[in-house]
């Protein structure tokens, strides 16, 4: 948890660094699963939890709304984005769109600066602990070196939109793997997968330039992902389609 310490107060009345704490932690938490979908945000209990003022958090709140995160519903506050398994499966079908697009673009222009980036990406994220000893999650330091593995794979696409596309579409699929971990019963985090094995394939085909293999394996890898969600949408109600 971010503490009162830890925000450097910079402007009258709530700074803005509050507010940068604070959005910070809510999208983590809602990325990671903590909020149920449809649950309501309220503002005085998240103030307290974060230790940041009640304005800070109302604002980064407004902040998460065009993240498509957090919904704004007029006279009854914040609640968290539903989701549904309609959503996820129409979701998994257009980032297959894109990263095909971009993965393609970045194999035909990336040089080897792409190359290292890939490399080290993936070396970051093969030393990095993928599930929490203490809790039901994946460690906030797995997933930020997974987002960046596959932001370096597409980031020699040579299209800033296409990369801020990629990266939305790929915010939005983290929500459901987050909620996924919260599923009693299951027996690993990668649902019997090999996942670092699988992030090696991707690197062995980006570096080979073999585009049409590469893009094969993310699509591959994007869908095992959705299938075993929709396979435990029974134990997760929030997903029943309506």
């Amino acid at each position: 948890m971010l503490s009162s310490a830890e925000v450097t107060e910079t402007a009258p009345g709530f700074p803005r660094s509050q507010t940068s704490a604070a959005y910070i932690r809510l999208r983590r938490d809602i990325l990671a699963g903590v909020f149920a979908p449809g649950e309501k945000l309220k503002i005085a209990d998240l103030a307290a939890a974060v230790e940041v003022s009640p304005g800070a958090i109302r604002e980064a709140l407004s902040r998460l709304v065009p993240d498509q995160l957090v919904v704004s519903r007029d006279q009854k506050g914040f609640v968290v984005a539903p989701l549904s398994i309609e959503d996820l499966e129409d979701l998994t079908n257009l980032r297959c769109d894109v990263e095909a697009i971009a993965l393609r673009r970045s194999v035909a222009l990336g040089d080897d600066g792409w190359e290292a980036a890939v490399l080290a990406a993936a070396h970051r994220l093969r030393r990095t602990e993928i599930k929490s000893a203490t809790y039901r999650a994946l460690t906030p330091e797995w997933v930020e070196r997974h987002a960046a593995f596959h932001a370096a794979l597409v980031s020699a696409c040579g299209s800033r939109r296409l990369k801020e596309l990629h990266a939305q579409l790929y915010q939005q699929s983290e929500r459901y793997r987050g909620l996924s971990f919260h599923v009693e019963g299951e027996e690993d985090e990668a649902g019997g997968r090999d996942i670092v094995g699988e992030h090696q394939l991707l690197v062995d085909a980006a570096l080979d330039r073999d585009a049409d293999r590469l893009v094969d394996l993310a699509v591959g890898h994007l869908r095992q992902t959705t299938a075993r969600i929709v396979k435990m949408a029974q134990t997760l109600p929030q997903l029943k389609p309506a």
